[in-house]
């Protein structure tokens, strides 16, 4: 019932900033179409930790202003290697290990990496994803394990909470 709260408030919040207006008319179609989404979710059964991970709290509000700061960077960074005559590329895949514990870290690292202009994920297994960085730069960077920090710490409860749920499970069993 709370986590259904949540995305009723985080969809009227969201209707209201984007409309703009603030009439009765308009924030009654806000109200009923956040009721309305919230029913469907529900009646699907899919309101989990990976549809509205409100475990993460605040920290999505300090991870996306430097993944948006990373992203402008990486353009800046593809758009001088296009505009060299010498096209300086030098492609290649990597293996890097993830610390991430649950699927919706390893989604939000893979996803992040591949928003990142020059870099690709193309495998996400056991812990390992498989990425294509155009550039020695871009690759050094991966390497570096920031990102994979920064969304470790991203998913640190949920990665607690999942450990807590399959011992509790394993017990049980």
């Amino acid at each position: 019932m709370s986590r259904s709260l949540v995305l009723f408030a985080h969809l009227l919040i969201v209707w209201l900033l984007l409309s703009g207006h603030y009439d009765p008319t308009l924030i009654t179609y806000g109200v009923l179409s956040s009721i309305g989404v919230v029913a469907l979710v529900a009646h699907l059964g899919i309101l989990d930790d990976e549809a509205l991970p409100v475990h993460m709290g605040i920290r999505p509000f300090f991870y996306v202003p430097w993944l948006l700061k990373e992203v402008v960077l990486a353009n800046l960074a593809v758009a001088k290697v296009i505009l060299d005559p010498r096209l300086p590329i030098h492609p290649r895949i990597l293996r890097i290990r993830v610390g991430q514990k649950t699927h919706v870290g390893q989604v939000i690292h893979a996803n992040s990496i591949t928003l990142t202009p020059g870099t690709i994920t193309l495998d996400v297994r056991d812990g390992h994803f498989l990425v294509h960085a155009l550039t020695t730069d871009s690759a050094e960077g991966l390497l570096s394990g920031e990102m994979d920090r920064r969304v470790s710490h991203l998913e640190a409860n949920g990665a607690r909470r999942e450990a807590r749920r399959k011992s509790g499970q394993e017990g049980s069993a």
